[in-house]
């Protein structure tokens, strides 16, 4: 049974990566922050283990992959998909807004992925799969922290596969585009219409497609696949 770490798996893209999985016979489990309720009912749904933990701080990052590998034995594959979306002006953007971004999307993959990376190198095999976005490919306008720390992610991405390729690990990047979650809620229906006429598909993307491409790149199907930035955004950043 392969051994499955999610974070941000309480809801959206996670949560749909987490039923995904599941379903497909894994061990499951998910890091969440302050969602208890649906983590509760993600995980009697599913039977993934859910684990509480602030990824943006240092210390649980680590220890939150450290039990996840308790639970189930090791890690087969990481997805990084934990992160927060903030709407400003740069030139408004406090110090401690800058810290916030980075560590919650980007130092936190960068943490989950060296450890769990311990485990893969220990068994010469494993897949991490990290979540960026379309803004980290093209860039959004008043959403540059965001945008920054995604495109971070995918320089983490070709890095690694690298580096970790040799002991038998693929890395490899999701650019979703505008999709169907939480994080996107606040956006008018007026907004999401627009976007969905910006892209070729004329629709907004569902967390159940990203989680299906999650899948296929852990799968053996993918083996031959590394350092590769895909984007699910139904053309968007053509």
């Amino acid at each position: 049974m392969r051994k499955i770490l999610i974070t941000g798996g309480s809801r959206g893209i996670g949560a749909a990566c987490v039923r995904k999985f599941a379903h497909e016979g894994a061990a499951v489990c998910f890091v969440y922050k302050n969602s208890r309720a649906e983590a509760q009912k993600l995980a009697e749904e599913t039977g993934a283990a859910p684990i509480c933990a602030d990824l943006a701080d240092k210390k649980q990052a680590s220890d939150a992959v450290k039990k996840a590998a308790e639970i189930m034995g090791g890690i087969d594959v990481l997805v990084n998909n934990a992160g927060v979306c903030h709407f400003s002006l740069f030139t408004d953007e406090s110090d401690s807004q800058i810290d916030e971004i980075l560590s919650a999307n980007l130092t936190s993959a960068m943490i989950c992925a060296r450890e769990a990376a311990k485990f893969m190198v220990a068994q010469h095999c494993g897949r991490i799969i990290n979540v960026s976005s379309v803004w980290g490919i093209c860039g959004s306008s008043c959403e540059a922290l965001y945008s920054t720390s995604k495109a971070g992610l995918i320089g983490l991405t070709k890095a690694l596969a690298k580096e970790l390729g040799p002991s038998g690990i693929t890395v490899n990047c999701i650019a979703p585009g505008v999709i169907d979650t939480d994080m996107n809620s606040s956006l008018t229906p007026e907004t999401l219409e627009a976007l969905a006429d910006e892209t070729p598909l004329c629709r907004i993307g569902r967390p159940q497609e990203v989680a299906e491409l999650a899948f296929f790149l852990s799968s053996e199907k993918a083996a031959f696949i590394t350092g590769q930035t895909i984007a699910i955004d139904g053309g968007f950043a053509l």
